[in-house]
């Protein structure tokens, strides 16, 4: 039986009281305990495949102003790959590494309560020139890629993930953003589902502007199968788990 939906639970999620109810003397951080690392770590052996940096990237000039006057959801995308600068321009955009702090912290190109930034990035591959179709994880620390796997029927697989949303197997590729929640609550304990949601949100928008300034589309999908979607990652749906997703694609006339 479903547990009947509570309106008042809802909206207290939305608000900041649990912060009050939070013992931050006994928060992880506060005790002294180690913070999880920041970056998943990749397995003895796994071959890094480098994405081209900033100075290689060959993209159009862009203004800012237009960027965000102009954005907007696609569904709908042309059968033209991405090219492997493009899609480096995207993964910097959304979760670049600006400055390595120290263990416990980075500044990135996005906002992240008391800099936590507890996502890791998986690509479901479909069409990005130099890459085979597959999904694939992205390691902010080197600014690469790894293979995590490769099967037959993946875009079959994305769209049932997204509860059967077309374009999400239509895509050029799919950007999974899931969560490792102990990265924030080694900080923030009970108050940490908030801000996580709203760091989510930081990163979708600045991949819509990135999109925006080359030429491609996206449309976030908060609507999925959670257990498809992890599956699709690897992730355990508890300690990792996807919290959204977004395939891009270049533009198609309408």
């Amino acid at each position: 039986m479903k547990p009947a939906f509570s309106k008042k639970m809802g909206r207290w999620f939305l608000t900041d009281r649990v912060r009050d109810q939070v013992d931050w003397w006994g928060t992880p951080q506060s005790l002294g305990e180690d913070p999880p690392p920041v970056q998943k770590p990749v397995a003895d052996g796994a071959e890094l495949i480098r994405l081209p940096e900033r100075a290689d990237w060959k993209l159009p000039a862009c203004e800012l102003v237009e960027a965000i006057a102009n954005r907007e959801s696609h569904r709908r995308f042309s059968d033209t790959p991405l090219r492997l600068d493009e899609l480096a321009f995207l993964l910097w955009s959304t979760q670049g590494v600006r400055r390595y702090l120290h263990e416990a912290a980075m500044l990135r190109t996005v906002p992240s309560a008391g800099c936590r930034h507890p996502f890791e990035t998986y690509l479901v591959v479909l069409r990005v020139e130099g890459l085979v179709a597959g999904v694939y994880r992205y390691l902010p620390l080197d600014h690469a890629l790894i293979l995590e796997s490769a099967s037959d029927g993946l875009a079959q697989r994305i769209t049932a993930a997204a509860r059967g949303q077309r374009f999400a197997g239509q895509a050029a590729v799919t950007f999974i953003w899931s969560a490792i929640p102990a990265r924030t609550e080694w900080r923030y304990a009970e108050a940490s589902a908030k801000v996580i949601a709203l760091d989510a949100g930081h990163v979708c928008q600045n991949l819509y502007l990135a999109c925006g300034a080359i030429g491609c589309g996206t449309c976030a999908i908060a609507a999925y199968d959670q257990d498809l979607a992890d599956a699709l990652i690897g992730g355990d749906g508890n300690d990792e788990f996807v919290v959204y997703l977004s395939p891009v694609g270049k533009l198609t006339c309408i």
